[in-house]
């Protein structure tokens, strides 16, 4: 395995990330396609072994069950807790980004993790309805009382992330060390600006998404899987821009076959030659993160990416969360996206 450090925190995680929404109980209403708590261990015991360090998840994640699933995994592994790097999130909960919310739900998520501090606390999206300073200088609280290592932000607009970094800064609180956006081969709009942002401010980007909900995975857009079948938010995310899209997969699969790797480790190892400091790879089977692991060793050439990259043509944006009332903008003129 290898490590990095996440942002300015010095705390070092591998550069794979472990998530979360893959574990938890299946609801008719949510995700159909999440796995039970065998297979969570089974999982999580594999990326443990392989090296992996890091571990996402959310307080929403299958109605927090996702972190009761990973906190049991830990404990009946006997994982010394110094040996995991624990992310949880907040924000699709009753009062957002909240201070009383905040505290609320940071005691749920220690609670179902069962551990008595977090390595990274994320904001799951920015919140219009609570002031900036509210929001940071609740998290430095939890930084101060010893329940969170690290502060992370989720999918958001950059001026946001800088608002609320200089925010920290004016009073003194902790700044996020780390940025989780959406980001692939079929969804490069952060480069624009939330990148050179986070780099401005010495974050890690820890990308989710980072194989396109599958679509990176294989040769064929559709899949006959669970998730396939009856995932809305992935299609709402991806079908829009199936055609622009479809011939980045190829490319994706040409690479793949010169180098007698798989689909996924090319989309894996993109975002390493990118600089990017650790995707978060959803695994529903242990054999899953064997693969994932695998992509560490590929290393495209600068030709490949520019090759991969070639391409890409703007979308509409998916994953921050639009002014109320107002609709999201979609690029318009075709950009030379550089490294």
């Amino acid at each position: 395995m290898q490590y990095t450090t996440l942002g300015d925190s010095g705390i070092e995680i591998s550069k794979l990330c472990l998530g979360g929404m893959s574990f938890g109980e299946a609801s008719p209403d949510f995700h159909q396609w999440t796995i039970g708590p065998d297979e969570t261990q089974a999982v999580i015991e594999r990326a443990l072994d392989a090296g992996i360090n890091f571990i996402d998840t959310a307080n929403c994640y299958s109605f927090g069950t996702s972190e009761e699933y990973i906190g049991a995994a830990l404990r009946n592994l006997g994982v010394a807790r110094d040996k995991v790097v624990l992310a949880s999130k907040v924000h699709f909960n009753e009062g957002g980004l909240s201070a009383a919310a905040i505290k609320r739900e940071i005691e749920g998520s220690l609670t179902r993790l069962g551990t008595d501090y977090l390595d990274l606390y994320i904001i799951h999206r920015f919140d219009y309805d609570v002031p900036m300073e509210e929001t940071m200088e609740a998290l430095n609280d939890l930084v101060r009382e010893g329940k969170v290592r690290a502060l992370g932000a989720s999918a958001m607009y950059a001026y946001q992330l800088h608002n609320l970094q200089d925010v920290a800064d004016a009073h003194g609180w902790t700044r996020f060390s780390s940025m989780q956006c959406h980001y692939n081969l079929l969804y490069r709009e952060d480069e624009r600006e939330m990148f050179p942002v986070c780099r401005q401010f010495g974050m890690a980007v820890t990308p989710y998404s980072p194989l396109a909900s599958g679509h990176l995975c294989r040769p064929t857009w559709e899949s006959e899987s669970t998730r396939g079948t009856t995932d809305k938010t992935m299609v709402n995310k991806y079908d829009r821009d199936r055609d622009i899209d479809m011939p980045i997969v190829k490319r994706v699969a040409e690479i793949a076959a010169a180098h007698d790797a798989t689909m996924s480790q090319v989309a894996l190892a993109w975002h390493w030659a990118r600089g990017i400091e650790s995707p978060i790879v959803g695994c529903s089977k242990p054999e899953r993160v064997d693969d994932a692991v695998a992509a560490l060793e590929l290393k495209l050439s600068p030709e490949e990416v520019d090759f991969l990259e070639e391409l890409y043509q703007p979308h509409e944006l998916v994953g921050p969360k639009g002014r109320p009332g107002e609709k999201q903008l979609a690029g318009t003129t075709k950009v030379k996206l550089t490294r």
